[in-house]
């Protein structure tokens, strides 16, 4: 498949309102369990958008409230909560419809465990209105490592040969992963912000958006304006890594369940937030100096210094007890 965009996003806090979910469960937690209300604070700043083990989380819980239950009683409670309050919004389901219909290919890539992170775009509706998807734990790679956005590629319908990033987008809200993730492998990106500035040395985004609408809206906005480069540059005074053909594993490829051509969009009320307007990004620092990381692929050779792969505690963990993102 050659010639069509194809646009790759990030599972959690950019498809899905994870960290809203997360904050109905623990309102829930606390007023089914008859504990101070006032907590509420605590157990999100103790979630940190799910970069802490959910292990580490009940377990807390647990030690503070005394609760006579196992981790692992609680670890099924909270994903049963937990998904039913997650949901795609509808703004984000007509946003990936206004893509589909401007020709784009729809892709997820998600750092996670395979069930929880399956569940998610089952429940959601997802699986209907992408191409394919990927997750690190059954890919056995994660994000920003450039295997997992070509294993993407692939289920997604893109062959072997030709330049399948030429154009190709990825949308993320967790700069370290999503946005070095894109640079390593040679995509343009738009960094979903959420208000917060932005803190990375040594790359960037191609652009920064408030929320999912207006980072489709940008990409297909640059689809129609011609340029010399095609688009966006990928970070101003950086040379970008050279293109790559796929060349991933055999082994890595079985494909989503999931069938091509277009789908029928699941929706699910919900109002969607405010946006918040739009951060301009300013000049990049310099990179802090760090030991370098060997590059995961030829890709990576001249992003390598500023683009490492996350620790298990950079990595978001999913709602699981497994590495998430």
């Amino acid at each position: 498949m050659l010639g069509m965009p194809l646009l790759l996003l990030d599972l959690d806090n950019t498809l899905l309102p994870r960290d809203a979910a997360f904050r109905a469960w623990a309102e829930d937690f606390l007023a089914e369990n008859n504990l101070p209300a006032g907590d509420l604070d605590w157990l999100v700043m103790l979630d940190g958008s799910g970069y802490v083990p959910r292990s580490t989380v009940l377990g807390a819980a647990k030690r503070r409230y005394g609760i006579d239950r196992s981790v692992e009683s609680m670890l099924g409670h909270y994903r049963l909560g937990i998904n039913s309050h997650i949901n795609c919004p509808d703004s984000h389901v007509r946003a990936l419809r206004e893509a589909r219909e401007a020709g784009w290919t729809l892709g997820i890539v998600s750092n996670g465990g395979t069930r929880p992170q399956l569940e998610k775009i089952r429940l959601t509706g997802l699986a209907a209105m992408v191409d394919g998807w990927v997750i690190s734990e059954e890919a056995r790679c994660v994000k920003p490592d450039p295997l997992i956005f070509e294993i993407a590629a692939r289920r997604c319908g893109f062959r072997p040969a030709g330049d399948w990033t030429a154009e190709t987008w990825m949308v993320g809200d967790y700069g370290p992963a999503d946005i070095a993730g894109a640079e390593a492998t040679g995509l343009r990106s738009v960094w979903l912000h959420h208000g917060r500035p932005w803190a990375e040395r040594g790359y960037r985004p191609t652009v920064s958006a408030p929320d999912l609408p207006e980072a489709v809206r940008l990409i297909l906005g640059a689809a129609e304006r011609p340029t010399a480069a095609r688009g966006f540059a990928a970070a101003p005074g950086r040379k970008r890594p050279p293109r790559t053909r796929l060349a991933v594993p055999a082994s890595r490829l079985a494909p989503s369940p999931t069938s091509s051509g277009p789908k029928a969009p699941f929706t699910r009320s919900m109002p969607f937030t405010g946006a918040v307007p739009l951060t301009p990004l300013g000049p990049v620092a310099s990179p802090a100096k760090s030991p370098a990381t060997t590059p995961s692929s030829p890709a990576t050779a001249s992003v390598a210094a500023a683009v490492t792969l996350p620790t298990a505690a950079q990595a978001r963990w999913s709602d699981a007890s497994t590495a998430a993102g």
